[in-house]
């Protein structure tokens, strides 16, 4: 049986155009509402061809994922849609970045995240000058405090308020989807689970759900339902981190200290079902690797009756705090219009109003017998993205309630043997905690793994934070930044 959350196509089967025609398929698609999903490169197929194959992904509510492909003919550029289209910007800047392609009329070209050649460009990033004697700037960083990752963030201010933020990041220098390609298949999975450790679960089931596509591989309903359960666990687990540190940042100190706490007490439940505080190990490819049993589905009940009774306590504090209200309301805005013109997506882009939730949108696994409601705010501050994590907290724990009543026990059991189909492509969406995670694997004629890319939604919410902070106090950031929580390594690959 399919799952709506991936697409598998023989490569002789995508359909492909040349970049004139890609490109008005791409503009066809946001004319019918549809909504991209991702716009990435890969090597030509035409070892003599430098220029890569353009690939774009849309989702329909009706039709699910769209994925084709635009291939060069002859002299022809791909010309830049960005300035039409912002949601493309980071895509087309990428691309550019990872293959050389140029871009003609794209606003700004300039690498995203410096990879290999370009490395030794850091040092020479154009970033955005505003003139003025009283203009000044407020370098951050690449070194911060404490265990924060690296990126460089240049403030251009007009007294204390920011008038524009520009961040620079790629300093990890990975190389984590090269890595990915040259790595055996059965070695993936701790390196997938790595990428963003925080996301450990989410980035395992979109490479489960690509790998097993390709092998033609499926689970059963029982062990879809638990998958979705170490997912639902994942976000709410994140979603109580983000909320310690938003109350930390405003010097809430019951929620800092509550919120924390309780998520504590999801991670180890997390550890009693798996080994892992984090989910690692917990899934991989056609198999469930530990057995859940009656003992683990009462801790479940136990751990999350607790957690919905605490946490109901320090919502009510959090939501009713003068406090809070004052430093979280009208502060890190990003409009409705705004969201959807830069392509906002996950926690941030449904706090500013937009119904993004592949498991709303797709609904694959237990979520199709189960729907999951979708949660929205409208007013896109940082008191939204709080309100978000409140609800879908409460939203998710109840979902895990009901869905305990459902779970038979289940068995570990090893996977079955099974080879990739050759020249094929698969694509592979879940919906993270942060926001949706891309997979795409290709094989070749011999079904090896010949492409591999993911996306982390932090590469597509990166400049809905910058956008966040203007005409803000620059004493803000940190609380714009916190209601984000984006991640450094899931954009450096």
């Amino acid at each position: 049986m399919s799952h709506p959350n991936v697409l598998l196509q023989p490569l002789s089967e995508l359909e492909t155009l040349d970049f004139g025609g890609f490109a008005q398929r791409i503009e066809d698609h946001f004319a019918n509402g549809r909504r991209l999903l991702s716009l990435f490169g890969s090597p030509s197929s035409d070892p003599a061809d430098s220029t890569p194959e353009l690939h774009a992904v849309f989702v329909d509510r009706e039709q699910g994922l769209i994925h084709f492909r635009g291939r060069r003919q002859g002299t022809q550029h791909y010309l830049s849609l960005t300035s039409e289209f912002p949601v493309l910007h980071c895509f087309e800047r990428e691309i550019h970045e990872q293959y050389g392609l140029a871009m003609p009329g794209h606003p700004w070209l300039k690498p995203i995240r410096f990879e290999g050649t370009n490395l030794k460009r850091m040092n020479d990033y154009p970033f955005y000058k505003l003139k003025g004697k009283e203009v000044h700037e407020v370098g951050v960083g690449p070194i911060h405090a404490g265990v924060i990752e690296p990126g460089h963030f240049r403030f251009m201010c007009y007294g204390e308020t920011v008038q524009h933020l520009e961040i620079h990041l790629g300093y990890q220098h990975r190389g984590a989807e090269a890595l990915l390609r040259k790595t055996a298949p059965r070695k993936l999975p701790p390196l997938i689970e790595s990428i963003a450790g925080d996301t450990a679960v989410g980035y395992a089931l979109a490479h489960c759900r690509a790998w097993e596509a390709l092998c033609g591989l499926s689970v059963p309903p029982e062990v879809e339902a638990i998958r979705c359960l170490g997912l639902e666990l994942e976000r709410v687990a994140m979603h109580l981190v983000g909320l310690s540190g938003l109350a930390t940042d405003i010097a809430f100190l019951p929620g800092s200290s509550t919120y924390g706490r309780l998520r504590t007490s999801v991670i180890n439940l997390s550890m009693r079902l798996c080994g892992s505080r984090f989910g690692r190990s917990w899934f991989r490819p056609g198999e469930l690797r530990f057995p859940f049993n009656q003992s683990h589905k009462v801790d479940v009940r136990k751990t999350v009756q607790q957690v919905q009774t605490d946490i109901a306590i320090i919502n009510n504090l959090f939501q009713k705090s003068k406090t809070v209200q004052h430093r979280l309301c009208t502060t890190g805005t990003v409009p409705t219009p705004l969201a959807q013109e830069i392509g906002l997506v996950g926690m941030a882009g449904r706090a500013s109003g937009l119904p993004c939730d592949l498991r709303n949108e797709l609904r694959g696994g237990a979520y199709a017998q189960r729907p999951i409601p979708l949660v929205i705010e409208s007013t896109g501050d940082c008191w939204a993205r709080g309100l978000i994590r409140i609800h879908e907290i409460d939203t998710s724990l109840n979902w895990i309630m009901q869905l305990l009543d459902t779970i038979p026990e289940v068995e570990a059991e090893p996977p079955p043997k099974a080879e990739p189909r050759p020249n094929c492509v698969a694509v592979s969406f879940e919906e993270g905690w942060r926001g949706e995670v891309m997979h795409s694997i290709q094989t070749d004629a011999s079904g090896n793994i010949a492409h591999y890319k993911v996306q982390d939604p932090s590469l597509r919410n990166w400049f809905g934070l910058a956008q966040s902070v203007k005409n803000n106090a620059i004493y803000d950031f940190p609380i714009c930044n916190k209601s984000f929580d984006l991640s450094y390594c899931g954009n450096d690959l």
